[in-house]
């Protein structure tokens, strides 16, 4: 006997005019048997309409828009699996020449032929692997010692991004969080040595942080270290997670020193799914030198015809993300990398002026160091308002834009905000549709003869004291 969902049809039957399109779609379990493959594609095609177009979702940082070249070049790869190296030598040696250009964007000092990094998943993965190196690297040389290896530690600030808690849990190493404050909206670098001690494995500063947008800065950090592990005797080296800024940096600010001309900064990891410009699922992790990536965490198998080495938490991966990197690379060239980037900054600091003129908002930082900023309610205009962010995050989303509010990170999470993200494809024209849609948005919120139901929440859990609007709900989200 047939269930509710056995799909009838052939290629002549019209998609709108079959059985098919009356019968719900499975949910629980498998249908009895096929349909043809332009019914299946229309259903699952339709079940996403209802939901954000990409392009307009200003939450993500990952990339939404490739050139038709690059997404053919990427379609026409995606059987293949990277790590069959002897059936696709081609595609490891396209794999090390990304790392090479990455490295050396990153001013390595390695001077052999191909450069010490891995690819990964994405920049998680990558600091995944960041620390881990760190944490082996520092148990190494505990063991030679004599001492205990049971309490290791890392210190970052309080803007990580989750992937560092899931760190710190999988591997059961403690977290030292540096708090953020509105005097101090990057990690301090004095604060984070206080908490370090002969346990800690390394220093995490941040390149775009992913709460705000700033950056931490590494070189004063650096400097600071330099002069703590003369002092102490220790060697507690930098992981940079520059997830957003490694792609943002070289290009727009050359001359800042972040990466590896730091003496203590002796590995960083980003995300080619962010600013590197390519589809979701691609990051890279790089060693200042071979010396630093432990053997450890080379493995080998011989079962794909010959012995294949890979450092990754992840085997199987697809190749498609490595191509894009590549041609983006030879495709866009440093200058055309440097266009998109600054194109995306210009827009951001356009944003960042005309959000920061609107009578609700005040920015959250005067500087756009990032194509990123975040914005809050002038606690003057929150005082009487009858709706709070979210509502506008709501009102936004009825015309296609995901715009997220949120709560910042413990010890400022009083401060509810609102966040874009610029990447390529976002033209100032969309800049402008945005900003009609929200100056509409706040005109139809001000009508409000009643609060909302948020703001009737808020209302219950909110002081104001003096110029600080300040909430008093829960503490940091897990994202």
């Amino acid at each position: 006997m047939k269930d509710q969902n056995f799909r009838n049809g052939d290629a002549k039957t019209a998609i709108f005019g079959s059985n098919e399109m009356l019968q719900p779609s499975p949910v629980d379990k498998i249908p009895d048997g096929p349909t043809t493959p332009q019914i299946a594609y229309q259903m699952v095609k339709d079940e996403t309409f209802a939901q954000t177009q990409p392009r307009l979702n200003l939450a993500t940082f990952v990339t939404t828009y490739m050139d038709d070249y690059a997404t053919k070049l990427m379609n026409e790869a995606i059987d293949i699996n990277y790590i069959d190296e002897t059936e696709y030598p081609r595609i490891a040696v396209m794999n090390a020449k990304c790392i090479n250009i990455i490295a050396n964007l990153w001013n390595t000092p390695e001077q052999a032929k191909w450069k010490s990094g891995a690819l990964a998943i994405g920049s998680s993965e990558a600091c995944m692997l960041g620390g881990v190196a760190a944490w082996l690297r520092w148990r190494k040389k505990r063991q030679a010692q004599g001492k205990p290896t049971d309490k290791p530690n890392f210190v970052i600030s309080s803007g990580f991004q989750v992937v560092w808690e899931k760190f710190a849990q999988l591997w059961q190493i403690e977290m030292r969080q540096v708090p953020l404050t509105l005097e101090k909206t990057t990690l301090d670098p004095e604060a984070a040595l206080k908490m370090c001690d002969e346990n800690t494995i390394c220093i995490v500063p941040i390149e775009g942080v992913t709460w705000t947008g700033l950056n931490d800065d590494v070189e004063a950090l650096d400097k600071a270290l330099d002069a703590y592990n003369a002092k102490t005797g220790f060697d507690i080296p930098i992981h940079v997670d520059a997830a957003s800024g490694g792609f943002i940096l070289p290009f727009l600010q050359p001359e800042l020193k972040w990466d590896f001309r730091l003496k203590w900064v002796l590995s960083i990891s980003t995300s080619g799914h962010k600013f590197g410009l390519v589809y979701p699922g691609l990051g890279w992790v790089v060693w200042k030198d071979a010396k630093y990536l432990p053997e450890e965490m080379s493995f080998s198998v011989n079962y794909l015809g010959a012995n294949i080495t890979q450092v990754g938490l992840n085997f199987s991966r697809p190749a498609a993300q490595i191509l894009g990197q590549y041609y983006q690379f030879i495709r866009l060239g440093f200058e055309g990398y440097k266009a998109i980037q600054q194109n995306g900054m210009e827009i951001a600091k356009y944003l960042h002026q005309q959000i920061g003129q609107m009578k609700p908002f005040v920015n959250y930082s005067p500087e756009v160091v990032n194509p990123l900023f975040i914005w809050y309610m002038k606690p003057e205009y929150a005082k009487t308002a009858k709706w709070t962010l979210y509502d506008l995050q709501d009102k936004l989303k009825q015309g296609g834009w995901m715009v997220p509010a949120y709560t910042l990170p413990e010890n400022i999470q009083n401060y509810i905000v609102m966040r874009i993200v610029v990447r390529q494809g976002f033209s100032r024209d969309m800049a402008d549709m945005l900003l009609n849609d929200i100056n509409s948005a706040i005109a139809e919120l001000e009508k409000l003869e009643y609060p909302t139901p948020t703001r009737i929440a808020q209302e219950k859990n909110i002081e104001i004291k003096g110029s600080v609007f300040t909430h008093t709900g829960s503490g940091r989200k897990k994202k």
